[in-house]
C-alpha cells in the first residue's frame, strides 16, 4: 500500500476569544482519503476551527502546514484553491446561479482552469436541479439551494480538501441525501482528497465520516 504524506498538519493550535481559550493544544493530521467529523457542543468553536484551518482566521498558538509547507509561507490564493471552506450560510454574488459559478474563474488562482457548463449541469442534476436552475437569480434561492450552489462552485474547482460547516443544515432529508452522495462521489474520484465535516446531525456524521475529533 502506497504511503502518502499528510495534506494538513495541525500542531498545538490554540485560539482565544475575549481572553479565554476556546480550544488549545489541538494537534491533528489530515491524510489523503480522510473523512473526519468535527464534533462538540454548541459554542465549542467548531466553525472557527475550520476557518482557522482555511486561513480565514488567526490562531494565537500553534502551526498549520499544508503539503509540508507552513501556512504563512503559502501564497494564500493558491492555498485556498486547494483547501476550500464552505460555511453554513454561503455568500453568493448578485446575479444568476451561473454567474456565481463562473465568477470564481476570474481569480488568478484559477487562471489555468475553465468553466465547464456540461460538468456543472451534471453536478446540479445529481442534486435534483434541472439545467434551467442556472438561470435562477441569487435572490430567488432558498437557504438550501444556496448551499447547493456553494458546493457545486467548490467541486468544479477540484480542491484537495473540503472543510464543510453544516453543509445540509437548510436542506430537507432528500436534498441532504443527494448532497452527501455528491460529496462521496467527489472524494471517490481521487484518493488524495480529504474532507472535514461539522454537523449537529449525528446520523450524518456517522454516514459521511470515518472518524471523529471532539473539540469540546
Amino acid at each position: 500500500m502506497r504511503v502518502m504524506n499528510p495534506l494538513l498538519h495541525i500542531e498545538g493550535l490554540g485560539r482565544r476569544i475575549k481572553g479565554d481559550w476556546i480550544w488549545r493544544d489541538v494537534t491533528v493530521q489530515i491524510q489523503p482519503g480522510d473523512r473526519l467529523g468535527l464534533v462538540g457542543p454548541s459554542g465549542a468553536g467548531k466553525s472557527l476551527f475550520l476557518r482557522v484551518m482555511a486561513g480565514l482566521d488567526d490562531a494565537q498558538e500553534g502551526e498549520i502546514s499544508f503539503q509540508g509547507t507552513r501556512l504563512d509561507e503559502w501564497y494564500m490564493p493558491d492555498f485556498r484553491r486547494q483547501v476550500v471552506f464552505l460555511p453554513q450560510k454561503p455568500g453568493l454574488l448578485e446575479g444568476s446561479v451561473e454567474d456565481n459559478l463562473k465568477a470564481v474563474f476570474g481569480f488568478s488562482a484559477h487562471r489555468h482552469q475553465a468553466y465547464d457548463r456540461a460538468r456543472v449541469i451534471k453536478l446540479l442534476s445529481e442534486l435534483g436541479r434541472p439545467e434551467d436552475f442556472l438561470e435562477r437569480q441569487e435572490v430567488q434561492l432558498s437557504g438550501g439551494e444556496a448551499q447547493m450552489v456553494a458546493v457545486v462552485r467548490a467541486l468544479q474547482l477540484d480542491p484537495l480538501v473540503l472543510l464543510l460547516d453544516e453543509p445540509t443544515a437548510s436542506l430537507d432529508p432528500r436534498g441532504a441525501e443527494r448532497l452527501e452522495s455528491l460529496i462521496n462521489d467527489w472524494q471517490a474520484a481521487d484518493e488524495r482528497r480529504a474532507l472535514l465535516l461539522t454537523s449537529h446531525n449525528q446520523d450524518q456524521v456517522a454516514r459521511v465520516t470515518r472518524e471523529t475529533m471532539n473539540l469540546g
